[in-house]
């Protein structure tokens, strides 16, 4: 099948190109630079993963969203909080239908280029606060695609009932580098720690087994988890 593989640089679509690549012709890994405060460090690693697997890279401007949209993962947005993903809190860095926008631009760009399928990287521990990351949407989503291009292209979830302790040891398996991969949705030079992707990547390492290569600013004892 010849797919687009949605790769932000991040550690789940890291493991998804990489995964894919396996068993399909991925015509192009797609990135999006939306002016969120962490793009600078992810997409880069985006763009290398592509150039050692030899698949094409693609970054689109989307710099509206960070002029019209309200959230704290923007560079226009207030103070990225700290805690897990499950924390009321976390609602703040929701980019309103973020995957809703990405999805619609990958789609046209497949059908132009020949794919059959959109790949993305959304995953069990997305659902809580991400409403455009759950699979009722990605269904509704899947369906628009279908019906909405005249190749019927497909939206392929592969990791959607998987958690990320699972996507770290699948990754593992395949001698995907993490240390080539970025979570902090801060930005700055090295991992916070502490904020949501922080706190998820820590764990998904520790619950795996998995060496964990990431430096972080803080590696203090993870936060209990809410309602644990």
């Amino acid at each position: 099948m010849n797919a687009i593989v949605l790769c932000s640089g991040g550690l789940d679509s890291t493991v998804l190109l990489h995964e894919v690549s396996r068993s399909h012709s991925v015509l192009a890994g797609l990135s999006f630079d939306y002016g969120s405060k962490h793009n600078a460090r992810e997409l880069p690693f985006a763009a290398a993963h592509c150039r050692a697997l030899g698949i094409r890279h693609e970054t689109v401007e989307l710099g509206f969203m960070d002029r019209l949209f309200s959230s704290t993962l923007l560079r226009s947005g207030g103070a990225v909080p700290d805690g897990y993903y499950t924390e009321e809190t976390m609602k703040a860095t929701v980019v309103p239908f973020r995957n809703g926008i990405l999805l619609s631009v990958a789609a046209g760009f497949a059908e132009s280029v020949g794919a059959e399928a959109v790949m993305i990287g959304a995953h069990a521990g997305d659902h809580v606060i991400y409403p455009d990351c759950r699979e009722p949407f990605m269904e509704a989503m899947a369906g628009a695609l279908k019906l909405g291009t005249d190749a019927g292209v497909d939206l392929l979830r592969p990791f959607i009932a998987v958690d990320k302790s699972g996507i770290v040891q699948r990754g593992a398996e395949m001698g995907v580098d993490f240390s080539q991969t970025w979570s902090c949705y801060k930005g700055g030079e090295r991992h916070c720690g502490a904020c949501g992707t922080c706190v998820e990547r820590r764990e998904a390492f520790f619950l795996s087994g998995v060496d964990d290569p990431t430096e972080y600013e803080s590696t203090g004892p993870l936060p209990g988890r809410p309602g644990a």
